[in-house]
This record gives structure tokens, sequence and C-alpha cells, in this order.
């Protein structure tokens, strides 16, 4: 049997939590201290499994994973329809090795002046002395960049007319009453998930009608492909609206995390700016790097995987996950085990400045196995040349002290990131 809060003393102690934190991270961090790497959740109607750590994350994702299937009944799958996140089997194995040359490392060199370039777009509008919030502006960067990377699109004047949309579509799939009531009333995201339709579909008539009229090749983005393959248009949109959603909020939440961790380590901020600064031009100090990882550590984008069972999965005696049932992996928890990291809960980037001493699947804020994010290496390029540009530019410091990790689509800073940025 699984283990859950019949004891009315966790039960307190997973109640004081949530409100303490205004979030399920904080219940969920108590199960884990006081229950183990698994549990069931008992609230009514809503009683998913949670197993976290390197043992139950590699059969997950590697060893048993035809047992843990992608495609759920949920706000997720109704969006993205059948976007590669959301098929299981060939035909996510057939829509991803269509999507993956786009991504590949060979095409990554290719993205650095134009990531540079967007980078400065947005920051150009910074006034001196001006306080700015990064998950705001570090979402128009990854905005910028996603749309010209991806579908050859230069979306600057599209911002405006696409910004509201985007965060609607954002809120729709995020955690909310309808994990408890799957057919609550949700008014108010009809007509911004149409916006959004009817621009990606622009977009696809735009492209099929410059194919028409020339002979040569336009282009070997993503879009390109996905219409070279032959796929129908709404197929198309739904890997578009897959890429553009989890491609730029997964970077926006990085970001903003990333400025958030050095504003409040200041002296860390100090050395990796030091570092950039002397660093020979186009070359990247380790610190970067170190701080990066650090901050997929503690702030995974996808801090959560979600699975719905193919079929019983055995996690040790008495821990079995029976067929049909919710499940979930948390990555938020495996990256802060005590019995895995030193000082889990502590902003220590040169952990990894030392090599990664832990058990292999214990980092994981991409994924792992034959379904890792399509855009890791991407995203983990878009990261570097950002954060570089932006602090060889501003110097940065943290306004707002008080920011709690909320459970969106992706794990947000929130209220924000308010950061006073003057320029060098």
């Amino acid at each position: 049997m699984a283990s859950h809060t019949s004891d009315p003393q966790l039960g307190l102690a997973v109640l004081k939590a949530f409100l303490a934190e205004k979030s399920p991270l904080g219940p969920l961090r108590v199960m884990a201290e006081r229950v183990g790497r698994f549990f069931q959740v008992p609230l009514p109607g809503f009683k998913p499994y949670i197993v976290f750590g390197p043992e139950a994350v590699r059969k997950v994702l590697i060893t048993e994973r035809k047992k843990f299937l992608w495609r759920n009944h949920d706000p997720v799958a109704d969006l993205l329809n059948r976007g590669v996140l959301v098929t299981d089997g060939e035909e996510h194995d057939h829509y991803r090795a269509l999507m993956e040359p786009a991504l590949s490392h060979q095409s990554l060199p290719a993205y650095t002046e134009m990531m540079c370039r967007q980078t400065d777009r947005v920051s150009a509008a910074w006034k001196d002395g001006e306080t700015i919030d990064m998950l705001v502006e570090g979402r128009k960067i990854a905005l910028l960049i996603i749309m010209d990377a991806l579908f050859n699109l230069d979306a600057w004047d599209d911002i405006p007319k696409i910004w509201q949309p985007i965060l609607k579509t954002i809120d729709y799939i995020s955690p909310g009453p309808w994990i408890l009531w799957r057919n609550i009333p949700r008014p108010g995201y009809k007509k911004h998930i149409k916006a959004l339709d009817e621009y990606l579909y622009q977009i696809i008539k735009t492209r099929r009608a410059q194919l028409s009229t020339s002979h040569l090749p336009l282009s070997t983005d993503l879009l390109q492909h996905l219409i070279d393959s032959g796929l129908p248009d709404p197929i198309i949109r739904d890997q578009m609206l897959t890429m553009l959603i989890a491609g730029h909020d997964t970077s926006t939440a990085l970001l903003a995390w990333t400025f958030a961790l050095l504003g409040q380590h200041p002296a860390i901020l100090a050395q990796l700016t030091s570092d950039l600064d002397s660093a020979p031009e186009g070359e990247h100090p380790h610190l970067l790097d170190e701080v990066i990882k650090e901050s997929l550590r503690l702030y995974p984008p996808i801090h959560i995987g979600n699975r719905i069972m193919a079929e019983d999965a055995s996690f040790g005696e008495g821990q079995t996950i029976p067929t049909h049932a919710r499940m979930f992996y948390s990555i938020f928890l495996t990256h802060r085990d005590p019995q895995i990291w030193e000082k889990a809960e502590s902003f220590c980037p040169e952990r990894f400045a030392r090599g990664r001493k832990t058990p292999p699947m214990s980092y994981i804020p991409f994924g792992g196995g034959p379904r890792a994010c399509i855009g890791a290496a991407f995203g983990q390029q878009e990261a570097r040349i950002v954060i570089a540009r932006l602090l060889q530019t501003f110097n940065f410091e943290l306004v707002n002290k008080k920011i709690h990790p909320h459970m969106g689509a992706t794990l947000e800073p929130r209220p924000g990131v308010m950061m006073k940025v003057t320029k060098k």
C-alpha cells in the first residue's frame, strides 16, 4: 500500500506547509521528509502517486518507460492535441525524428548571432537606473529567439498581439481546480487560444505561399521540416504550439531564476561578472555553466513529470502503482534530496565545478532516456549567451528579496524578479 496523510499529525504538517508556501511544493517536501520516495496524495477525487529519486526516475524514463504513458486526459492534451509532447509510441517517434534536425548540436552555432541580437533588442529599451522584471523581460527575449530559430520569423512587432494569448494559454495548462474537477467551466480561455491558433496557421499559410513561388529551399528551420514531411496543417500547428509554449516558457523560467539567484548571492554575481569581462571573446567562463546548472537543480522549469499507468509498476515491496492510476515523478524532490545532495537547499554553483559525483538520474532538468527534452542543448546555449550578454552590458541589483516558486506550466519565480539595471 502507498503511504499517505492518514496520520493526523502528518496531515497537519502538510496543511501548514501549504499555507506557509502557498504552493504544493511545501506539502510535497513534507511528505518526502516524513514518508519517503513513494507516497500517494489523498485529496478527494485526486489521489496520484508520487515517486522521486534516481532509481524511480530510471524506471519511469528508461527501464520500464512503456508502462508510463505521456498522454493524459487533461488540458495539456486538449491544447496540444497530437503534439510531440503528448503522444506515445510510433507517433511520437515520427514527429520527434522530423523535428530533431532543427535543434541538433550541429545547428546551434548558426543561432549565436541571432540570440545576441534579440537580447540586445529587448535590453535596448531599458533605461539606465530603471527597475525591470526579469520574468517579463526574459520572456520577451525567449519568445523572439524561439520564433526566429524555429519559424524563421521576426516576432518583434507581433509580441503585443500574442503576449496575452500566450500567457492565457500557459495559464490554461497550469495546475488549478480542474485537477479536482476535470469538467469545471473555464471561461476566458477560448478566444485567446483561438487567437494563438490563427497566428500559427497564418505563419504556415505564409510559408506555403512562399514555397509555391520559389524553386529554392527557403529555410532549414523546424517549420520547413514539418512542411516538407507532408504533415497536414493541424498536425503542424500542434508541433509548432508545443515547441512555442514548451520552448520559450522553460527558457523564461531558467533566465528569471538564474537572475534571482545571482541577485540573492551578490558575491557570486560579482565573480561571474568579473569572469565574463575577462574571458576571451566568444568564450564563456566555467562559472557561467556552473551557475546555470545549479539554477536548474534548485528550480527545474519542468519540475514534475505527469504520467498515466499503462500497466502495474512496482517500486518496492508493497509499493505498486496500478494500471490507469495517475503518477508523478518529482524532478524538484530528486534535485533536493539530502541523501544525494550536500546542502541540498543551498545555491552552491561550485558543486558542479568539482565534477558531479551524484548517482546517474539524480540530475534530470531535461528529463532523460529516449524522450529527454528535444531542446535541451538549444536551451542551455540560449541561457549561456543571453546571461553573458546581459551581464557584460549591465549591472544588476535585486530589488525584491522575497521570491517564491509558483507551480505553473513551469516553475516560475513570483511575484517576479525586480532588478535595478545600470549600464556599464
